[in-house]
């Protein structure tokens, strides 16, 4: 039997109802936050990202988070280490010092970076101690002036010895790395093609590859690559058209990938799936969000889901 909780915060109205699949239970974490665009475990316990520029620490159980700093352009990517914080956001790269959960510091380390139709997005910590930064196109289909659009980029800690790690990637939104091992990324693709065409892909980052943007399109029915694709790398799954997947956590050993959907539709995405990233199959863990955006972690194993459209932060957990 499928599981359907309206879950309930004391005192709180009910949240709408989300459906799990079978042996997984979900229930809400968090509300009160405005469109939630990054979770990240910090000093204290668990921060986000809003669109409208802040970072906030997120209590369990709280329905009025705590702003810890303001004023970046819709950021979209954080991450931590130790008291130190990484904030991504239109064109740059901020560095954040946390005391006691308040902020102490702040610095831009990396600025000057391309946007336009995307900007960039999520952060994380990949091999060698570097920051990898997925940075989007700046159009749908193109050919960018800018090297740095469209690509994974690293740099430094301090923001030095920025590069491009590799190239053709329409909209890298999700980064995750592997404990111990490769880096993950979900990729939104054109949009010009139809109502089933093309797919949404994860690749397994590979330091000089190209995934085909903007010449090489990976079709969601026929689960291959199309177009120009000489001395293209292929992604490791194929997703269902127009659910733009985003935000990435590896969960009970399989990649979570959150489906925040269309606008306008339920067609496709609001919802989170699992995919198994040797075989490229995938199945659905929960749905019945708005738009699911960002995941995480939680330190007892259940993986947390920032639904956008709600502001709520539910969690997914055994049965």
């Amino acid at each position: 039997m499928i599981a359907v909780v309206a879950a309930l915060l004391l005192g709180a109205a009910p949240a709408p109802a989300v459906e799990a699949r079978p042996g997984l239970v979900v229930d809400v974490y968090a509300r009160g936050l405005r469109r939630p665009t990054a979770l990240a475990w910090g000093p204290g316990g668990l921060y986000a990202t809003q669109e409208g520029g802040e970072v906030v620490a997120v209590a369990r159980g709280t329905s009025r988070p705590r702003v810890v700093a303001r004023g970046f352009r819709t950021p979209l990517g954080l991450v931590f280490r130790r008291r130190e914080a990484w904030v991504s956001a239109q064109g740059a790269v901020f560095r954040l010092r946390l005391e006691r959960g308040a902020l102490v510091g702040r610095r831009t380390i990396v600025a000057g970076l391309p946007y336009g139709r995307h900007q960039q997005n999520n952060v994380v910590f990949g091999p060698g101690g570097r920051l990898f930064l997925g940075s989007g196109s700046t159009c749908d289909v193109c050919v960018e002036r800018d090297p740095r659009a469209a690509t994974i980029l690293s740099f430094r800690p301090d923001g030095s010895g920025l590069r491009v790690e590799a190239r053709g990637l329409r909209n890298p939104f999700g980064l995750v790395r592997r404990p111990g091992g490769d880096v993950f990324v979900s990729v939104n693709n054109q949009d010009d093609l139809g109502t089933w065409e093309p797919a949404e892909t994860i690749v397994r980052l590979r330091r000089g590859a190209h995934y085909g943007w903007p010449r090489c399109w990976p079709s969601w029915r026929e689960r291959r690559l199309r177009g120009s694709c000489a001395g293209v790398t292929a992604p490791s799954a194929y997703l269902e058209p127009h659910s733009s997947a985003n935000g990435l956590a590896f969960w009970r050993g399989r990649l979570a990938v959150a489906e925040w959907g269309q606008y306008a539709s339920t067609r496709f995405g609001r919802k989170v799936v699992e995919v198994d990233v040797a075989t490229g199959r995938s199945r659905w863990l929960a749905r019945g969000f708005d738009h699911p955006l960002a995941l995480a972690v939680d330190p007892r194993g259940g993986l947390l889901v920032a639904d956008w459209g709600r502001g709520v932060v539910y969690r997914l957990r055994r049965r």
